[in-house]
Order: structure tokens, then C-alpha cells, then sequence
């Protein structure tokens, strides 16, 4: 502990000799100051490495408590975070389920089968919604698919468009894009016009910044009512869940 504090007013001084009236030339601090800055280091490595771990829980416990709350809203007010993301199913909305995904994400595409088995079992009681999370880093893919079957939207066939994408998954590019729209006969001046639009990377921002507050680091992503999985889940997991939140 007086280690610590003999940090901390060293640390301090340092701050304290930065202000408007005193600020050093070339932003350089006192070397002397410095020193003992770096010695007391050297001596009490322990020190930072215990700061560094106790920010480190501070930071995730934080994050953790503003997850919970997000993942109550999902669950009290599904309506809003619904949006208007493309659903299918249940009306109703009372059960609610989630899907953040991303079109070049093979994970994504290996769960669907099982999900639309979910989804022609449960569609009378579970609402499925659609949420983009495009992973730019590693799918340079991810956000032109997204921006097309956003654009598809517009035109009632998100759906279908999303089923194809994921279906060819593998050759995802201009002309799968053009391919999917014109065999679903939508109109392609539109389509184009649509998915080059403002309002398409708007929509698309406002799911992943709804993905960043929930800490999705990862896809797919699914929450229920608030009770979330993730991966290429298997039925069972899918069913689990359900009967979990119906109890």
C-alpha cells in the first residue's frame, strides 16, 4: 500500500506539472521525476500488474451489468429492438428471437438448416428477427451481401434473398447479388438504387452498434427472451432454450 501511494504522488506530480501556467517545452517531463517514476516500477512490478487486473474486473464487471440490462430490454420490450428488421413467424412477438449473422460467416450459414427446422416447428409461437453483423475484418463480403438483402427487403423477399446468399455462400459477389434479384423477379433499377442508398448503411450500422452494446464479438448470435447462445448450435439447444423461457 505505501508503495502504491508513493506512486500515486509521483504520478501525480507528474499530471500536476502540465497545466496552462507550468506546461514543459516539447511536452518533456522532469527526468529526476522520471526516474523515480521507472525505478519505483522496476522495484514493485507487482504493483502495476495488480492495477492493471483490478481495472481489468472493474471494466468487465461493468460491462457485464450493462449486458444484463440490455439483454432485459430484449426480453421486456422486444418491440423496439425489433425495429424494423426483417421477421418471420408468430405476430404475436411474445417469444422473440434474435439472429445476429453475417452472410460470409460459415458458421452462420451451417446453422440456418437447423434454425428454419426451429423456425417450421415454432413459427406459430416464435418470432424470428434478423439482425446484421457484418465482421468487415475477415469477410470483405460481409457488408455488400448485407447491403443487397437489405435492398431485397425493400422489396418484400428479404427472406429469400437471405436463404440464396447463404445457400451459394461461396460465391458471394456482384454477380451472385444480380443473380438472386433477377430470379426473384425484383426490379433491378430499384434494388441497385437501394442497396447503394444512405438508408441501407444506417440500417445496418444501427444493428451493429446494437451488437457492440450487447458485447457480440462473434456470429452467429441469438437471444431469446433475453437468454442468449451462440455458434452453429445444434436443434436441441434451440429447443432447450424455448422451454426454458415458456416455463
Amino acid at each position: 500500500m505505501r508503495t502504491l501511494f508513493l506512486l500515486s504522488i509521483v504520478i501525480a506530480a507528474c499530471i500536476s506539472g502540465c497545466t496552462s501556467s507550468t506546461q514543459l517545452k516539447n511536452n518533456q517531463i522532469n527526468p529526476g521525476l522520471e526516474q523515480q517514476v521507472l525505478q519505483i516500477i522496476r522495484n514493485n512490478p507487482e504493483v502495476i500488474i495488480e492495477s492493471v487486473q483490478g481495472y481489468q474486473q472493474e471494466q468487465q464487471q461493468q460491462k457485464q451489468a450493462s449486458q444484463q440490462e440490455i439483454l432485459q430490454q430484449f426480453k421486456n420490450n422486444s418491440q423496439e429492438k425489433i425495429g424494423d428488421s426483417p421477421t418471420f413467424g408468430s405476430t404475436a412477438q411474445n417469444i422473440v428471437l434474435f439472429e445476429f449473422s453475417d452472410f460470409q460467416c460459415p458458421f452462420c450459414a451451417k446453422v440456418q438448416e437447423n434454425l428454419r427446422e426451429f423456425m417450421d416447428k415454432h413459427q406459430d409461437r416464435v418470432t424470428l428477427v434478423f439482425k446484421h453483423l457484418p465482421l468487415t475484418r475477415i469477410h470483405p463480403q460481409a457488408i455488400p451481401a448485407a447491403k443487397a438483402s437489405w435492398a431485397a427487403q425493400q422489396q418484400g423477399k428479404f427472406w429469400e434473398y437471405h436463404y440464396a446468399l447463404f445457400e451459394e455462400q461461396d460465391k458471394l459477389g456482384e454477380e451472385l447479388y444480380l443473380k438472386i434479384a433477377n430470379n426473384l423477379e425484383l426490379d433491378i433499377e430499384k434494388f441497385n438504387s437501394d442497396r447503394n442508398s444512405e438508408a441501407a448503411i444506417s440500417s445496418i450500422e444501427t444493428d451493429f452498434q446494437l451488437a457492440q452494446k450487447l458485447g457480440i464479438s462473434g456470429t452467429p448470435f441469438f437471444v431469446m427472451n433475453g437468454e442468449t447462445f451462440s455458434g452453429a448450435v445444434k436443434l436441441s439447444q434451440m429447443e432447450e432454450t424455448l422451454a426454458k423461457i415458456s416455463e
